[in-house]
């Protein structure tokens, strides 16, 4: 049976917080906690990591991920969207002669993904037979509800209307965040392209696991968990 590749992209800049990938967590970057689970798992035949920064290489490689490309400046900027990092990356890899059907996409931000959660989105993929599955859990943030943005007159409005405005957040349509965690049929997705985002199916995972790390708050929180969990 042919394995899965896992994919980490890790830039070296970051908008919302800067240099996240390699921020010191429990004694080790935060790209290294994805690294080592994926390797630990021996359920990927390859552990790529994608990345412009001459230092993430080094880290990458000192964990046991592999850095066969270097990615192209232009595919790691603030506008570089992850599908044309995707894109460039599968097309490497085939060009270097790496066999796979299916990528795993794999954030470093989301530490505290299982390997459950990334095999039952891999089986999700086969089993409908999809082109691209994503990453969600149930979120009670919810844009039906309490979610809202500032209005032309400086008023708060809700950000989508229902004809009854929910009473309580149950009454209010279910709503889902997606995370860092992708799994891709390869060729489809280069046949393609972009177009593929429009059609992908949710794998439900719980809220544990699917914590994203986007800011220095969440830093704090995933920093506070992964130091104290013993």
């Amino acid at each position: 049976i042919m394995k899965p590749i896992c994919f980490i992209g890790a830039r070296g800049g970051s908008k919302g917080l800067s240099r996240k990938n390699i921020r010191i967590i429990d004694g080790k970057p935060l790209l290294a906690h994805t690294i080592e689970k994926a390797l630990e798992s021996k359920y990927f035949s390859h552990t790529i990591v994608s990345t412009e920064d001459s230092e993430i290489v080094k880290i990458s490689q000192k964990y046991g991920a592999e850095v066969p490309f270097i990615r192209p400046k232009k595919l790691a900027t603030n506008n570089a969207s992850m599908e044309d990092t995707l894109i460039h990356g599968i097309k490497k890899l085939y060009s270097l002669g790496y066999v796979f059907k299916i990528v795993v996409l794999l954030d470093c931000t989301v530490p505290f993904l299982r390997m459950d959660d990334i095999k039952k989105a891999v089986n999700v993929l086969k089993k409908k037979n999809a082109d691209v599955v994503c990453a969600v859990y149930k979120q009670h943030l919810n844009p039906y509800f309490n979610i809202a943005e500032i209005s032309k007159s400086g008023h708060l409005q809700l950000c989508k209307k229902l004809k009854k405005i929910p009473e309580n957040r149950q009454d209010a349509p279910t709503v889902y965040q997606m995370n860092g965690l992708y799994v891709f049929n390869a060729k489809n997705f280069l046949k393609k392209g972009k177009s593929i985002m429009q059609k992908m199916i949710p794998c439900e995972i719980p809220i544990e696991t699917g914590l994203m790390i986007d800011t220095e708050f969440e830093f704090n929180i995933a920093k506070l968990i992964l130091e104290n969990r013993e």
